[in-house]
């Protein structure tokens, strides 16, 4: 079979400017098409850089299980503080909600207590209270043995700066609960709060339980999600990435290898109740929760009407460690489990049946593996992708499987392999620098300079969409408040998103893909602008990119060799000056801007402005 080359990071330093003059450029474009254009070339890589919990899971209590953390610590107590003097810690002093699940938090009310006592959460970094929307809040919660507790329980949305209580709801707790009990209540807050500076609040009336003692497990807070899936997507992130018009998401993460083999992320850790969930410590230095697992990926990309390009773990880890070939057996074995529940009949396969139980019967669709991830850092891949591509293949015939590795596409060998850019980002205006600090060329957030730059880049891939069958830039999510890299596609913090400019360029090509390329006079590999022109013959648009890095206009004269040309087109352009960003501070600093072009016949001009991205769309046939 065809071999897939999997393309890791690629990191594109900005591009330097130097040209002061206008550059005037003749284009002849040719009507016959030398290749399709793939359906799945534009698409997004998920990487969990605090994209999943607190981003795109729309989870909003931080460490809401105690997963992965160390009782009776500070630590533990990550987001909770204590309400009123109320004594809290991490334990596992007290049977487990779960075996996954080991810890819990016990409060303790002070013997002189008066008020309300209990414990609350602030979220990630702010919890976004909307009178328009209705919340999900739920929990475990068990006494002692020979407790006298009984009373109301109260839970709460409230401004952590001024005391306003925006929504509750009680529930009683009963003296005889000495087995863990789920609460769930409805929170519709009166008001919208001003800002985020929002908690969750739990508590009991400290006078009628003083020196008692209650356990809590697993709290969660929902806003409405994307579809309204439970245990879904954060609305507007989902939102902000559909409209984008992605193909694929892969998935579960770029770099998500684990440490050590021990903390790799294992699928069916991920399926089922949360209760069964344990979690996991990120490669990137904090937990997991897992909420956000294989099922929930696949119905998330299946809501979002993509294709999913699918990782599975091929025995490397970051800290080098190597499977040994001999002991590869079950961790292929799991990755073929892995892929039976996606794809697996229920009727037929145990996997697929498993899948059916959680609710989806009908198999996703699967047709692209990733095997492994950044494995080109080991020598010992080569025995690892021919025994796991080995195994899998002959089991998975029509699935296509990725290798990595990393190079240019013009003047590759035509000789039936299909390359997937999973990686590209200008990321520094200093390429001695790319891992520095923003003072050493590092970008905060993606500039119009280096958005242009990535549209250069991405022109090449429609050139040689022959053989680049996808490609999708790294990474998508970031916190504007907790990152541990940047720039990214799309940033948000609590209660926002922030569109960049390289999100746009993405969103430009996304929605403006044809379904064939037609050869043109070439750019010049050396210059400043670039293009790209396709044709999508279901609505007879010719769609021409165009994108200078110039810091001059670009004078473009394209020479049409059609027979019927509308007389007016569209022409969309994003542009800016060549430092500016999409901020927090200024989101909408640059957009695109969408206007008529005449068209006088089969030659035409078009003036591209300084630092842009442009896409022109013109009917003919």
């Amino acid at each position: 079979m065809a071999k897939s080359i999997f393309f890791p990071a690629l990191s594109l330093g900005a591009l330097l400017l130097t040209r002061a003059m206008a550059a005037s450029f003749t284009i002849v474009v040719n009507e016959t098409a030398s290749h399709p254009i793939p359906s799945t070339l534009y698409g997004m890589m998920y990487e969990d850089i605090s994209s999943g919990d607190g981003g795109l899971y729309a989870e909003m209590l931080q460490n809401r299980a105690f997963q992965q953390v160390t009782p009776n610590t500070t630590d533990a107590l990550n987001a909770w503080s204590a309400v009123n003097g109320a004594s809290i810690a991490v334990v596992d002093n007290t049977p487990s909600l779960s075996k996954a699940l080991p810890n819990s938090l016990q409060l303790t009310v002070p013997e002189d207590a008066t008020g309300p006592v209990g414990a609350q959460n602030n979220g990630y970094f702010g919890i976004n209270v909307q009178s328009s929307w209705t919340y999900t809040a739920s929990f475990y919660y068990k006494l002692a043995q020979g407790s006298t507790f009984s009373g109301p329980l109260t839970i709460s949305l409230k401004s952590s700066t001024t005391g306003q209580t925006f929504a509750s709801a009680s529930v009683h707790i009963k003296e005889s609960s000495e087995k863990w009990t789920q609460v769930s209540v409805k929170l519709k807050p009166k008001t919208t709060a001003p800002d985020t500076n929002n908690i969750f609040e739990v508590t009991v009336d400290g006078a009628s339980h003083s020196g008692q003692s209650i356990f809590f497990a697993l709290f969660s807070l929902f806003p409405p999600t994307f579809k309204d899936r439970p245990n879904g997507m954060r609305l507007d992130i989902a939102t902000t990435l559909k409209e984008a018009g992605p193909s694929f998401f892969r998935f579960p993460g770029g770099n998500n290898l684990g440490q050590e083999p021990s903390q790799r992320w294992v699928w069916n850790n991920t399926i089922g109740p949360l209760t069964d969930r344990p979690g996991r410590l990120g490669d990137w230095g904090y937990v997991n929760t897992d909420g956000l697992g294989l099922l929930e990926y696949l119905q998330f990309i299946e809501d979002m009407e993509m294709q999913p390009i699918m990782a599975v773990w091929a025995g490397y880890s970051l800290n080098g460690q190597s499977i040994p070939e001999g002991d590869l057996a079950p961790y292929i074995q799991a990755a073929k489990d892995q892929i039976d529940f996606v794809i697996g009949n229920p009727k037929t396969n145990a996997m697929g049946a498993k899948r059916a139980a959680l609710g989806h019967p009908a198999p996703f669709e699967l047709n692209y593996v990733e095997v492994g991830n950044e494995d080109f850092f080991s020598s010992t891949y080569p025995y690892r992708w021919r025994d796991f591509v080995g195994n899998l293949s002959a089991a998975y015939p029509t699935i296509k499987w990725f290798a990595q590795n990393a190079f240019i596409y013009d003047g590759f060998e035509r000789n039936g392999t299909k390359y997937f850019e999973g990686e590209y980002a200008a990321i520094s205006t200093n390429a001695a620098n790319l891992f520095g600090t923003p003072d050493e060329g590092r970008l905060t957030f993606p500039t119009m300079q280096s958005s242009a730059g990535e549209a250069a880049f991405m022109t090449g891939f429609e050139r040689n969409a022959d053989i680049v069958f996808a490609a999708s830039y790294a990474p998508l999510l970031g916190s504007v408040v907790n990152n541990q890299w940047t720039p990214n596609l799309v940033g948000f913090n609590a209660d926002s998103v922030i569109r960049s400019t390289s999100y746009y360029t993405q969103q430009l090509f996304s929605l403006n893909r044809g379904d064939e390329y037609l050869p043109s006079t070439l750019p010049s590999p050396t210059g400043l602008t670039f293009w790209s022109v396709t044709r999508k013959n279901s609505t007879k648009e010719v769609l021409i990119k165009i994108s200078n890095t110039d810091t001059a206009i670009a004078n473009l004269t394209f020479d049409l060799p059609f027979k019927k040309i509308a007389p007016t087109g569209t022409v969309t352009v994003l542009t800016g000056p060549a430092t500016a960003s999409n901020t927090p501070e200024e989101p909408d600093a640059i957009t695109p801007q969408t206007t008529s072009i005449a068209i006088p016949g089969k030659r035409f001009s078009f003036t591209a402005p300084p630092i842009s991205v442009n896409v022109i769309s013109i009917v003919a046939s």
